[in-house]
C-alpha cells in the first residue's frame, strides 16, 4: 500500500515502528489519503456500519456530548482515569488501539508532545482516521495505522504503553483474544497495558436492567465481555499476571492496569499461538 500527495508535497515517511507491509499507512497531515485495496473487518461491516463505518456515522457521533450521553455521563471521569494511569507527561512511544470519539487521542497527544514522545493510533476503518486527523494539531506528534488489531503492525517490544478504550466489548472472541495478545506483544518490559470498558453491574443499578438488554441488541460481543474476567481472553501465559481493577459507576465500567515485567516478557512469544489460530 502507498500513500500519496494530494497536494503535491512529499509523504512523510512511515513510523519506524511499523513493519513495512503490515496495513495500510495513514499519516495526519492534510492532502494525503490512502491508495490501494483495503478490506475493514467482516464483523464491522455488519454490526458497526451505523456506529462507525458510514461517514454519516461519524458525523453524528463525533460530539461531546452525546458521547457523555451514551457513557451515562462518565465520558469525563473515564477518560481522566485512563489519562491518570500515564502521567502528566508520555516519554518515548505510546500505543492507542482503536480511534474513539470525543478529545481522547487530542489529550494523549498533548501529554506526548509535552514528554518529548510520540503516539501511535491505529483502527481498521480508515474514515475512523481520518476523523481523528482533523480532530489533531498540525504539530502533534502522533502517527495513524489502519490495520486490524488482530495483527498489528509493530514490533515486538515497540510501546512503553498501549490503551485500549471501550474496545474489547465491540470484537468478536478470537479478535478479542488475539487483539489483547499482540498489544502485549507490542508492550516494552515495565510498559502499561490499560483498559477501559464495560463490565457487568451490581444487582441494583438500574443499567442492569434498562441498559443491559438494549446493548445486547446492538453490541452483540458484548456480554461475554460483561459476564468474564478479562485475563480469560488473554494468553494463556497471561491469565495469572497481577493486574489491578477499579470500577466506576456502580461496576457498569472498569478499569484494568497490567504492568508487564521481565518474567511475563520472556514468556510472551509462546503466547502468540492463540494469534496464529485467529488469523
Amino acid at each position: 500500500m502507498s500513500i500519496t500527495s494530494t497536494t503535491g508535497a512529499k509523504a512523510p515517511a512511515i513510523t519506524p515502528r511499523a513493519v513495512s507491509g503490515g496495513g495500510v499507512f495513514h499519516q495526519k497531515n492534510q492532502g494525503f489519503e490512502v491508495e490501494g485495496a483495503y478490506a475493514p473487518p467482516a464483523y464491522l461491516q455488519k454490526y458497526y456500519w451505523w456506529t462507525y463505518v458510514h461517514p454519516a456515522a461519524v458525523r453524528l457521533f463525533e460530539r461531546q456530548w452525546l458521547i457523555d450521553l451514551i457513557l451515562w455521563g462518565n465520558y469525563e471521569s473515564l477518560r481522566e482515569a485512563a489519562l491518570g494511569e500515564f502521567g502528566e507527561e508520555l516519554p518515548g512511544a505510546t500505543l492507542q488501539i482503536a480511534c474513539v470519539y470525543g478529545d481522547l487521542s487530542a489529550r494523549i497527544a498533548e501529554r506526548a508532545k509535552a514528554g518529548g514522545g510520540t503516539l501511535d493510533v491505529v483502527d481498521a476503518l480508515p474514515v475512523q482516521l481520518k476523523n481523528l486527523r482533523a480532530k489533531l494539531p498540525e504539530d502533534a506528534p502522533v502517527s495513524l495505522t489502519a490495520s486490524s488489531s488482530a495483527n498489528l503492525p509493530f514490533t515486538d517490544a515497540s510501546f512503553e504503553r498501549v490503551l485500549l478504550f471501550f474496545l474489547l466489548h465491540e470484537m468478536p472472541r478470537d479478535v478479542r483474544e488475539a487483539t489483547l495478545a499482540h498489544a502485549l506483544r507490542v508492550l516494552k518490559p515495565g510498559g502499561k497495558l490499560v483498559i477501559v470498558d464495560y463490565a457487568k453491574p451490581r444487582l441494583w443499578h438500574p443499567a442492569r436492567w434498562i441498559w443491559y438488554p438494549i446493548i445486547g441488541r446492538l453490541e452483540p460481543f458484548a456480554k461475554e465481555l460483561w459476564s468474564n474476567d478479562l485475563r480469560v481472553f488473554m494468553p494463556e501465559a497471561w491469565r495469572n499476571a497481577k493486574m489491578q481493577r477499579s470500577s466506576y459507576f456502580g461496576g457498569l465500567y472498569q478499569k484494568v492496569v497490567l504492568e508487564k515485567d521481565a518474567a511475563s516478557a520472556l514468556a510472551s512469544p509462546a503466547t502468540l499461538d492463540a494469534v496464529a489460530a485467529a488469523e
